[in-house]
C-alpha cells in the first residue's frame, strides 16, 4: 500500500514515481526546485532523496540527485557484458580505428575495452599493455600485437588486475596512447568508479599516455558512482555512440574534450 505524504497533498510513492521521471527526462534534479514543484517542504524532498538512494535508485550529490551509472546494476562482469551491447560495439569499433601501427598502447580493463580487444582490425602491428585476462586473451589472436600482460590481485567483478603491484607497474610504462574505460562520466562531477580498487588503478591510467580516450556507451554519460578519480577533461578525447545527442555532449567539448563518433 502507498504511504501518505507527512506535507502537501501527494502520496510518497507518487513523489517519488515524478522524482525518478524528472531525473529520466532532464538527467538530474535540484532540491529547490522539487520543493516547488512537489508542493512538499525541503525537508521530505531531501528525506524523499535520500530514501531513493538508499534504495539504489539515483545518485544523491550535494542540492539533489544524478542518474546511477548503469554498471551499478551488474555485479558480475557476465553481468556487465550484457549491457549496452549494440552501443559497445559501435564505440569498440570506432575506438580500434584510432590505434596507429607501431605505437604502444594502454588498454584499460572491462566490458567495453574487451570488445575493442577484440575489433582490432586485422594485421594490426604494435604494443598494447593491459591488465584485464580476458583482453590479453583476445588479442592474442592477433600475430603482429605484442601483448604485455600487467598483473596484481584479480577484482573477479571486473576480470582485472588492482593493487599495489598493478599501479607499480603502471607508473613505470609510458604509452602513446590510454583507451579508458569508462563507468561513470559527468562534465562537473568528472569521472568516477564503482569499486574503489579500480578508480585507484584508472587514477594512475589517467597520467601514463600522450593521449586519454576513454570509452563509453551512452548510458554512461551525464552519470556519477561513488569513487571519484578525476576531473573529466583529464580525458583528451571521448569515444561515444554516434547517436548520443550534441546537448548531452557540449559540456565535455566545453572542457576541451574531443568527441570521437563512428
Amino acid at each position: 500500500m502507498a504511504s501518505w505524504a507527512d506535507d502537501g497533498g501527494l502520496l510518497k510513492d507518487e513523489r517519488h514515481r515524478r522524482i525518478l521521471a524528472e531525473l529520466g527526462a532532464s538527467g538530474r534534479v535540484v532540491a529547490t526546485e522539487l520543493h516547488r514543484e512537489l508542493g512538499v517542504s525541503a525537508y521530505t524532498v531531501r528525506r524523499d532523496l535520500d530514501e531513493l538512494a538508499e534504495a539504489g535508485r539515483l545518485k544523491r550529490v550535494h542540492g539533489g540527485a544524478l542518474p546511477l551509472a548503469p554498471s551499478e546494476v551488474a555485479t558480475t562482469f557476465a553481468g556487465r557484458e550484457r549491457q549496452s551491447v549494440a552501443g559497445k560495439r559501435e564505440v569498440a569499433r570506432a575506438a580500434a580505428g584510432l590505434l596507429v601501427p607501431g605505437q604502444v598502447t594502454i588498454l584499460d580493463g572491462g566490458s567495453t575495452a574487451l570488445a575493442v580487444a577484440e575489433a582490432l582490425p586485422p594485421g594490426y602491428v604494435g604494443t598494447v599493455v593491459t591488465h584485464s585476462p580476458p583482453a590479453a586473451v583476445a588479442l592474442a589472436a592477433h600475430e603482429g600485437v605484442e601483448v604485455v600482460l600487467v598483473g596484481g590481485v584479480l577484482e573477479r567483478r571486473a576480470m582485472v588486475a588492482v593493487g599495489a603491484d598493478c599501479i607499480n607497474a603502471y607508473r613505470s610504462i609510458r604509452a602513446d596512447m590510454v583507451l579508458l574505460g569508462v563507468w561513470a562520466l559527468h562534465a562537473e562531477h568528472g569521472l568516477s568508479e564503482g569499486y574503489r580498487e579500480e578508480a585507484e588503478v584508472r587514477r594512475v591510467l589517467l597520467g601514463r599516455g600522450d593521449r586519454v580516450v576513454g570509452l563509453a556507451t551512452a548510458d554512461k554519460l551525464g552519470t556519477v558512482a561513488p569513487f571519484g578519480f578525476g576531473p573529466a577533461d583529464a580525458l583528451t578525447d571521448l569515444v561515444t555512440e554516434r547517436a548520443v545527442e550534441d546537448a548531452t555532449l557540449a559540456p565535455l567539448r566545453e572542457r576541451g574534450i574531443a568527441i570521437v563518433r563512428p
